[in-house]
Formats: structure tokens, C-alpha cells, sequence
């Protein structure tokens, strides 16, 4: 395929782009191994997503997937064999990043499904970033209470300590677990990850390479642990309206629950959310992708970019 030029700089792009077409095609002979009632159970809210879309870009994605985990094994198998030594299971590591409300917890779950369907049947852990976050407490003290998701309102050095391990083929490790439900850190709960053969890492600044505005830069960012990472990209007028609809609909069941954080919310009128809900993106959602998200997405391996019904409508994939 020809090499384009980058409209914007006037270089040639490092990526390789895709209509949804091109794209498609290179599914080969994948096989579909999920069913619309799966698919139910991944969807989270207000996704969209169908197996006509599983077909056409999912299946080609799980194929390059394998691809990458096919040569990583093959590397370390032969780093071994030259070392001489026999070293312990070493993770793949999938990064997945995005804004808040663009599809990335529902495409992590996506996946986890299909590579787990591969011939190889790889055990395959997802973890959300979200258990790295400061609890409500910390971040009070540090007035980062309305600042949570950007990157210095996670304990960082926890998350690449973790990750370190997860490389160094240490296993029962310990991830806080994070309730969307009580907006806070579960005191005294984990997830514990043992022995993965495939690591999906999920979350909002998983691709950053910059020191944060209040912290001190790490010895290693949390992409240096990645073997293959993908980005999910759209509009931001798309991901604010998806966000606004799926405010209404957390107002109607989650924020009903009285143990939520957000009880309060599930009082308010329809107008009443969608100002509320406004405000909050453009307060702090809106400033978080275009200081902190959007900018890391040419770091990943492959970035989908969706349209405004949630379809991925071109799929662009880093040829360096």
C-alpha cells in the first residue's frame, strides 16, 4: 500500500490506513466463536456494537493479535535459548486507551473473548487502570478530587511497579479493585493476577510518555511495558453526546442504586442531567482528552476510529 502524506504536517504518515473494507479483508479465515447473546453480555452501555462489526473489524484485529503473540513467544523463546537459562512465563501485554465514554471497556471485553477463543486457548486478564487511581481520600488531600482520570491522580509508580513485576513473570499479584458504584478504592480488595498468558491494561492515559503536571517522571512509562496497543478514537462531539446519553441512562439504574456515589444525581429531570452532565465534560472530561488523551494516540499500534453511531468506520496501523 501506498505510503500518504500527512495533510496536516506534509510528511509521510507512519501509518498504514484502512477503509472498513480494506480492512475486512484481511480477516482472513478467522473464525466468528462468539454469538449475539454474547455479544449482549460485553455491550456496555449504549454500545452499538454488532456482529457484523465483530466480522468486519474485530476478527482482522484478533488475527493481527495473534500475529504479535506468535513472535513474542517466538523472541523469547530464542532470547532463552541464547541466555541459557530458563527464565519464567513472560505476559503479553495489550494496552487499550481512549477517552471516557468512546467504547474502551466494551471493545477490552470484546477482545478478551476472542483471543480466548483461539486455537491456543491463552488465559487472558483484563485489567482496568481505574484500581490504580488514588482513593477518595488521597485525592481530597491533594485537591485532585475533580481531576480524577487525569494522570496525576494515579499512583503511578504502583502501576509500573505492578507492571514490572507482570514482566519479570512474578505471579499472584495484587490490583486494588475500583467500585463504579461507590467511586472510590474497595479498602482491603483484590484482583488477583496469576499466571496470565495475555494481559489487556484498559484505561484513559495508558499511552502517555510525559511527565505529569505535578508529579516527577518515572524511570518507565506505562507503555514501555506493551506489546501491541491500540487506541480508540471519534469525534469529540461524538464522545461528548455518548456521554451525555449514558449519563441519562446511569441516572435511571446505577446513580437509583442508594449506595451509589452519584444517589443524588437520579433525582434530577432530563434537563436537569444533560446540564449537569454537560458541565461535567466540559470541565473536566474535554480538558482531560485534549491535554492528556488525545495526544498520546500516535504512540499506539493501531488506532479505530469510530463514527458517530459507534461503528468503526477506518482503521489506521502503525507501519514503524
Amino acid at each position: 500500500m501506498q505510503a500518504k502524506k500527512d495533510p496536516q504536517q506534509g510528511r509521510l504518515s507512519p501509518y498504514v490506513s484502512f477503509s472498513r473494507e480494506a480492512w475486512r479483508n484481511l480477516r482472513n479465515n478467522t473464525p466468528l466463536t462468539l454469538n449475539s447473546a454474547d455479544l449482549d453480555q460485553i455491550k456496555g452501555i449504549n454500545e452499538k456494537i454488532s456482529i457484523s462489526e465483530v466480522e468486519d473489524i474485530y476478527l482482522a484485529l484478533s488475527r493481527l493479535l495473534n500475529i504479535y503473540y506468535q513472535s513474542a513467544r517466538d523472541l523469547y523463546n530464542s532470547r532463552k535459548e541464547f541466555l541459557g537459562t530458563r527464565h519464567e512465563k513472560i505476559p503479553f501485554i495489550i494496552g487499550i486507551a481512549g477517552s471516557v465514554a468512546v467504547g474502551k471497556s466494551t471493545i477490552s471485553r470484546l477482545l478478551k473473548t476472542l483471543i480466548s477463543s483461539w486455537p491456543e486457548h491463552p488465559v487472558v486478564d483484563l485489567i482496568p487502570t481505574d484500581g490504580f487511581l488514588y482513593d477518595n481520600k488521597n485525592l481530597e488531600e491533594r485537591g485532585l478530587m475533580n481531576k480524577k482520570g487525569f494522570p496525576e491522580s494515579y499512583n503511578i509508580h504502583s502501576l509500573i511497579g505492578f507492571l514490572y513485576d507482570l514482566k519479570s513473570g512474578s505471579t499472584g499479584l495484587k490490583v486494588p479493585v475500583y467500585s463504579h458504584l461507590k467511586y472510590d478504592i474497595v479498602p482491603d480488595q483484590f484482583h488477583i493476577v496469576d499466571d496470565p498468558d495475555i494481559v489487556i491494561l484498559e484505561g484513559l492515559n495508558v499511552l502517555q510518555t510525559r511527565t505529569s503536571k505535578t508529579g516527577k517522571a518515572p524511570g518507565f512509562f506505562v507503555s514501555d511495558f506493551f506489546d501491541f496497543s491500540i487506541y480508540i478514537d471519534a469525534q469529540e462531539n461524538d464522545i461528548k453526546n455518548w456521554f451525555l446519553e449514558r449519563f441519562k441512562v446511569l441516572m435511571k439504574t446505577a446513580f437509583a442504586d442508594s449506595e451509589s456515589f452519584f444517589h443524588s444525581y437520579s433525582y434530577l429531570t432530563e434537563d436537569e442531567a444533560v446540564k449537569i452532565a454537560g458541565g461535567i465534560w466540559d470541565e473536566i472530561n474535554a480538558v482531560n482528552l485534549r491535554e492528556n488523551i488525545d495526544p498520546t494516540k500516535y504512540h499506539a499500534h493501531l488506532i479505530l476510529e469510530k463514527l458517530q453511531d459507534h461503528s468503526i468506520g477506518s482503521v489506521r496501523m502503525r507501519r514503524i
